[in-house]
């Protein structure tokens, strides 16, 4: 289906409703008018909870400029802007916040309509739902305050071990976890993510020339770093990769390499969706028998990410969970680091703010 065609799809999903809201609010540009919004002013600086029947006109005035947004000579950055907002602010180990609460109810998702129409036929955003790119691929080491990031080439191997560690450290908390509280509702956090994160297994994104590595600023759960250094890799020619375009391809990854996680899992996840029942995600290491590497694009992330996804065995469900827009995780060493690397900058810790600097 082509990425037009999915507007619609964008405002079943919590991350795809928020990037369409933070492509229009005025409190991500520079619009003189923000006092003209008081509820949305509520809702976004005070936390507080805003009846949808007040925010709703104001959203529909702002969705009328969701055309405007899009093709003004600054919509790359309006759009990257959206698109970092609606990623920095998941959370699935505790409830909504209160901006995605009130864009839940069905009311608002038709004042967004508009905007997610736009959105899907920006000529900006037209790299959010292509597959991987083969061929920009970057590898990012965040540095941390008072580290000092090094040059030296990463050695972008140890797949099948990071495999095997990774699922024994899940079967592991599985087990553990049936000591704790059997009410989802329980105040009780653990693992949330459905990633396969473990040392060995390496996560790339693509280049966005000027604008660096798009996993600079599209990162869930950021640790607020302000310096990256980024190597350029390339893969295999055969490397054998699933791209992951929606709710229904992750379903389908889920459905035919299942492994359950419902006990570690389920604290969390009730927690975020509402949803108490069996819960799956990929059996990585079966996935890699089969596949290199898994590429979830811009739009399969925005109809994906925190919502309870059927799975249809058992009735199981999944959330993608963890996973940036645009990233790939490699399963089989099959990476190679083709240049120089490159530091990058954020003095003022802003999702645009990322520089080049010279060592």
């Amino acid at each position: 289906m082509a990425w037009p065609e999915v507007a619609d799809d964008l405002l079943g999903g919590p991350r795809g409703r928020r990037a369409c809201f933070e492509l229009v609010s005025p409190f991500n540009g520079d619009d003189p008018e923000i006092e003209s919004y008081p509820a949305l002013r509520d809702l976004c600086f005070t936390l507080g909870r805003v009846p949808a029947e007040k925010l709703g006109p104001e959203l529909t005035r702002l969705a009328a400029g969701a055309d405007s947004a899009v093709t003004r000579s600054d919509a790359d950055a309006r759009l990257l802007m959206a698109l970092a907002g609606a990623t920095d602010s998941a959370m699935y180990w505790q409830p909504p916040d209160q901006v995605d609460a009130v864009l839940a109810d069905p009311s608002m998702s038709a004042v967004l309509i508009p905007v997610a129409r736009s959105l899907t036929a920006a000529p900006a955003a037209r790299w959010w739902s292509g597959p991987l790119d083969r061929y920009r691929q970057q590898f990012i080491e965040f540095v941390f305050d008072g580290e000092q990031g090094s040059d030296e080439p990463p050695q972008l191997t140890g797949a099948p071990r990071g495999l095997r560690q990774w699922r024994e450290s899940t079967l592991a908390d599985e087990r553990r976890s049936v000591s704790r509280p059997s009410d989802p509702a329980a105040n009780y956090s653990g693992d949330w993510w459905s990633t396969p994160n473990v040392t060995g297994i390496f996560a790339t994104t693509r280049s966005l020339t000027r604008r660096g590595p798009a996993g600079l600023r599209l990162i869930e759960d950021s640790m607020g770093w302000r310096e990256a250094v980024c190597w350029p890799v390339e893969a295999n020619a055969d490397a054998k990769v699933l791209e992951i375009r929606g709710p229904a391809d992750w379903a389908n990854l889920v459905a035919r390499y299942p492994i359950e996680v419902t006990r570690s899992r389920w604290h969390d996840w009730f927690k975020t969706t509402g949803r108490s029942g069996k819960w799956l995600v990929p059996d990585y290491p079966a996935v890699a028998a089969d596949y290199d590497a898994i590429h979830l694009s811009v739009g399969g992330y925005l109809t994906t990410a925190g919502r309870a996804i059927s799975v249809e065995a058992d009735a199981a469900c999944s959330v993608l969970a963890g996973w940036s827009p645009d990233e790939t995780y490699w399963l089989a060493d099959v990476l190679e680091v083709a240049g120089p690397a490159v530091h990058w900058q954020s003095p003022d810790g802003e999702p645009l703010g990322w520089i080049p600097v010279a060592r």
